[in-house]
């Protein structure tokens, strides 16, 4: 029996949808269950209300349950808010959940992580993540860490950000230069990379994936792909990271969804790639590429 937390989450939505296809009926902790019967096939899974920031809610959620997928994290592209915290819902929410995997006597979770999780200023997105790694390590449980690059798919978020910008705004900033590189991969490879872990815990527990694309590109060849795909023209301008941070400060201080987070500029202080056979080595398959999706889906 599977938990999936973050179930309506862009990942957790893809990974119920294969999980159904394949006959499996998921459990799904969710926050809403009005909300998640839109969203969710809500009568090919279980639908149970809860929070990880709720401890009181996990008893039943975990009841039984042989491995969680544990996708419930805000991730960076989110800014933060009174109720939904980096460090209450990405820490606190962990070690809760781990604390009642292990009073349910769960065998494993996989935790989907992101690439470059690191430590990092206290309070802060990344050492959130980082923090999250570390419980789920020191647990005692079985665990799996996966750590995808920035996602591609539709909707994916980190991409939508960059259409919308592309669609609204006359000049398309090239944070730090457009140097930054990133190895997009395709939402449904992340998937087929969960499927592959959930079926075979003996060779991939306490193991952590690096994963990726099979190809890198830098910011500035991202914006170029999606420029050709969307036969747009845009003047593209240098735009020091410093700068940008601050006009992403000033947005999350005055949008309650801004296009860029503080969070969010993380992503261009280090290079967000891994080797580029990572999948094939590890799991015996070739990844979509960015510019074939786009060119075979668009944006």
């Amino acid at each position: 029996m599977i938990l999936i937390t973050g179930a309506t989450g862009y990942i957790g939505r893809h990974l119920i949808k294969r999980l159904v296809e394949k006959g499996e009926r998921p459990r799904c902790l969710v926050r809403n269950l009005k909300r998640a019967a839109n969203i969710l096939p809500a009568d090919k899974v279980e639908l149970v209300e809860g929070d990880t920031t709720q401890p009181s809610t996990l008893a039943a959620a975990v009841r039984n349950i042989d491995t969680i997928v544990h996708a419930a994290f805000i991730t960076a592209d989110h800014k933060q808010s009174t109720n939904n915290s980096y460090e209450e819902t990405n820490v606190h929410g962990t070690a809760n959940l781990t604390k009642a995997a292990k009073e349910a006597d769960v065998k494993r979770i996989i935790e989907i992580s992101g690439l470059g999780t690191k430590p990092d200023k206290p309070g802060s997105y990344m050492q959130g993540r980082y923090l999250a790694e570390k419980m789920l390590k020191e647990s005692g449980l079985d665990w799996t860490i996966i750590q995808p690059s920035v996602l591609f798919g539709k909707e994916a978020p980190f991409i939508k950000g960059l259409v919308d910008l592309i669609r609204t705004a006359p000049v398309v900033p090239l944070i730090g230069g457009g140097k930054v590189m990133f190895q997009p991969i395709y939402v449904e490879d992340v998937v087929t990379v969960i499927i592959k872990v959930l079926e075979d815990p003996a060779h991939t527990t306490g193991k952590i994936y690096t994963i990726g694309g099979p190809a890198y590109y830098s910011f500035t060849q991202v914006i170029d792909e999606l420029l050709h795909a969307m036969h747009k023209q845009r003047i593209k301008m240098y735009a020091p990271t410093p700068l940008v941070g601050i006009g992403a400060a000033v947005m999350e201080a005055v949008l309650p969804k801004p296009p860029l987070t503080k969070a969010a500029m993380t992503l261009f202080t280090f290079d967000n790639t891994t080797d580029l056979n990572s999948i094939e080595r590890n799991f015996g398959f070739t990844p979509m590429s960015f510019t074939r999706y786009l060119s075979e889906q668009g944006v």
